[in-house]
């Protein structure tokens, strides 16, 4: 059972960040493999980046990820 808080309550209460999009043929940087082009997207789930050396399955919540 969770809990719900009170709204006059102190405490924030964690708002869930949205989760990234991305699209084929999105550009993309990675924090570990460098710039790459996203080639699959699995909605919510994961996406397969080809770096040029590599093909990487990022899975979600696509933290080192970003769009260019």
């Amino acid at each position: 059972m969770t809990r719900r808080p009170l709204p006059h309550s102190p405490f924030k209460v964690p708002v869930p960040r949205p989760l990234k999009q991305f699209a084929v043929d999105d550009r993309v940087t990675h924090d570990s493999y460098g710039m790459g082009t996203v080639t699959s997207v699995e909605e919510g789930i994961a996406v397969r980046v080809d770096f040029g050396t590599r093909s990487e399955r990022i899975l979600a919540p696509f933290g080192k990820l970003t769009k260019l």
